[in-house]
């Protein structure tokens, strides 16, 4: 479930918001619906993981990775696709630490609500 939500807003607030919403997604959804923290992590990293390498994919095809091609040559990776890997892992690394967040902070406020019933 946490899979298919944060794939799903993601691939249309990307269309008109900044990269970096992937973040505010995933620290969301896993906070509200995550069931174990390493749940919220997995499905967060290849939620955005999926989709960056999908939609990567999407637009370097048609024009044969000339782009991709000379991004990579200009960062030393030299293969294209191999740089689709690394950008595929570093944004998966980025949704998944962010919904990791999102649960851990879920737990960490329902956990000091009980404290305040007890007290």
């Amino acid at each position: 479930m946490v899979f298919i939500v944060i794939l799903i807003i993601c691939f249309l607030l990307q269309m008109v918001a900044p990269w970096w919403v992937i973040i505010v997604i995933s620290f969301a959804t896993c906070g509200i619906i995550g069931k174990t923290g390493k749940i919220a992590f997995w499905q967060s990293f290849f939620a955005i993981f999926l989709l960056w390498i999908g939609y990567a994919l999407f637009k370097s095809l048609p024009n044969d990775n000339v782009l991709a091609s000379r991004v990579a040559v200009m960062t030393g990776v030299k293969i294209w696709w191999i740089l689709l890997l690394v950008t595929g892992l570093v944004s998966g690394l980025v949704a998944g630490i962010s919904g990791y967040c999102g649960y851990q902070f879920r737990i960490t406020m329902l956990v000091k609500k009980t404290d305040e019933k007890i007290a």
